[in-house]
């Protein structure tokens, strides 16, 4: 008896994008621009934003060939494995975060997560990573660390989160990374330098790879002392802590 060979997969490629406005390729490989002009199924948290990046990327891809389904906040779950669809009839599928890396502080880690339920075969490719990057920069602990994402927004729960990670990263000398609202940066920033301890550090890294970044990491003793405030308001920033 002859068995004909199942039809492979293709494959789901997780495509990172731009932390900001740079021009693509000055922060993103050339493998980047080399999948793009040959994957046009994408699952994506915005639409005009991803039809935008891959203009930019790739001026010559016809937009009309290209086929998008979104994932983010509002998407029912149930709908994402018919998405992933094009794989099993052996077309590859692009997926794209707003920013940064897909899968990372991103909805689209469910769509991975069914991937691999589904056996189809994932392939990260290169690209930046603000939590990464702001790790790399700080000079603290990376070789034991913690991302947390966001912290609570009432009052009382987030001075207790933030001292608890303090306690945590005292203990286990464990850096620990957070995020915040962009809006809501500059009240963060002032609670934790009225929350945490004066010997312990923080790193504050904000637009990354673009040409406002600004990262530094003091004591928030030093941080008091500061004699010009730094405006991080609306700007994307990474919190790092760590007591010694």
């Amino acid at each position: 008896m002859e068995f004909k060979p199942l039809d492979p997969k293709g494959k789901l490629y997780l495509i990172p994008t731009r932390l900001g406005d740079d021009v693509p390729l000055e922060v993103l490989p050339i493998s980047i621009k080399k999948v793009l002009e040959q994957v046009n199924h994408y699952i994506v948290e915005n639409e005009k934003q991803a039809r935008r990046f891959i203009k930019k990327v790739s001026p010559s891809k016809s937009q009309r060939s290209i086929i998008i389904n979104t994932v983010n906040k509002y998407t029912d779950t149930s709908e994402i494995p018919s998405y992933l669809t094009p794989c099993l009839n052996g077309e590859s599928i692009g997926l794209l975060s707003d920013a940064g890396c897909p899968g990372i502080a991103d909805p689209g880690a469910e769509v991975v997560k069914i991937a691999h339920e589904k056996g189809i075969p994932v392939t990260p490719l290169v690209g930046p990573s603000s939590i990464l990057l702001a790790m790399m920069s700080s000079g603290m602990n990376g070789q034991n660390f913690t991302f947390n994402g966001y912290l609570p927004i009432d009052k009382n729960e987030r001075k207790s989160t933030i001292k608890y990670l303090e306690k945590i990263s005292l203990e286990k000398n464990q850096s620990q990374i957070f995020i915040e609202t962009p809006y809501r940066n500059d009240k963060m920033f002032s609670d934790l330098k009225t929350i945490l301890n004066n010997n312990t550090r923080l790193c504050i890294a904000c637009d990354i790879t673009l040409t406002t970044e600004y990262i530094a990491t003091k004591t928030v003793e030093e941080w008091k002392k500061e004699e010009v405030e730094v405006d991080l308001h609306k700007r994307p920033t990474i919190y790092i802590i760590h007591r010694d």
